[in-house]
């Protein structure tokens, strides 16, 4: 019998042990291995570690931004970066099936981070210069419930074309994908993802490529029906065998969380990755280009979670 109550008591006090862990424990969904979310989302779990707020953080590769925010609504997540395309319609319960007619409206903004480009990758022997030229080709177009399978949609949807007329459409993750342009199973690759993404470089390296271009009266008919789209150049020389500068679209970088998260622990969090700007800056290159605290609260997909905003209003950025 006392055998009993002691394991019981045993049980009890590991169940405790573990919710208070749970309590101060962030983990932070990312994407890919070698797309940017992960080593933005790794460098920013240091950060928390680092910080002596009583707080504990690491990062986990998923399958990318749907993926993220639902996990969010699940608790599986306590952070999240996401495209703010995805945050938007997942926030309204609109615009994509993943999301329709069920509003996650506990949905809560961080921080804008960085531009998201939409890289359209071919093989130079596929002979792809259009995006009208993917039809009855063999195209990566992201891993299944990825923010890039709901641009690539969206991107075809403007030049008239839809994922049937593809010649086919293979939905895998970055580091697979890769490996399908390289070995010539695939003829092109759609990854949305911060300038100099390493699964791009590592394609290039390897393979003669182009990046095909989202521009003309195609982009302003996207931009037109998605506002949260915005023009951009990708610079030449990013990638090797890319010389010229390619003009595409880009979203935006976003970390999000709930509103089960507590102000307490949103705003420790919030002050240990952004107090330090340039400890911030020195996690990635698309960080230390484009982070501000003025940007960092402008064209949010969901409203500013209250800790957030407590560590914006103390840095002069909100009101």
């Amino acid at each position: 019998m006392k055998k009993g109550i002691l394991a019981g008591t045993l049980v009890l006090g590991a169940l405790a042990v573990a919710y208070a862990q749970g309590s101060n424990f962030i983990t932070i969904g990312t994407g890919g291995t070698t797309g940017v979310y992960f080593p933005v989302g790794t460098g920013m779990a240091k950060l928390v570690n680092d910080s002596n707020s009583g707080l504990r953080a690491n990062a986990r590769s998923t399958g990318g931004s749907v993926f993220n925010v639902n996990a969010l609504s699940t608790g599986e997540l306590q952070m999240a970066i996401a495209q703010n395309d995805v945050v938007f319609y997942a926030y309204r319960g609109t615009g994509l099936a993943a999301f329709e007619g069920k509003a996650n409206t506990k949905l809560r903004s961080v921080a804008a981070l960085y531009p998201e480009l939409v890289h359209i990758v071919a093989r130079k022997d596929a002979n792809i210069r259009s995006v009208a030229d993917l039809k009855g080709k063999r195209v990566i177009v992201g891993d299944v419930g990825s923010g890039t399978e709901q641009n690539a949609r969206q991107i075809l949807e403007a030049y008239g074309l839809q994922f049937s007329d593809l010649g086919q459409t293979v939905r895998v993750n970055p580091t697979q994908g890769a490996q399908l342009l390289q070995d010539g199973r695939a003829d092109a690759l759609f990854y949305t993802v911060g300038l100099g993404a390493s699964a791009i470089q590592q394609i290039a390296l390897t393979t003669s490529v182009n990046l095909v271009p989202v521009a003309g009266n195609n982009a302003t008919t996207l931009l037109k029906k998605y506002p949260f789209y915005v023009r951009f150049n990708i610079p030449g020389k990013n990638y090797r065998g890319v010389d010229a500068t390619v003009p595409t679209v880009a979203v935006q970088a976003t970390l999000v969380t709930s509103t089960d998260e507590s102000e307490d622990a949103v705003y420790k969090a919030t002050k240990a990755i952004f107090e330090n700007e340039a400890s911030l800056k020195a996690i990635h290159p698309n960080l230390s280009n484009n982070f501000s605290y003025e940007k960092a609260v402008k064209g949010l997909p969901a409203p500013l979670h209250p800790g957030a905003q407590k560590f914006f209003r103390e840095k002069g950025a909100v009101r």
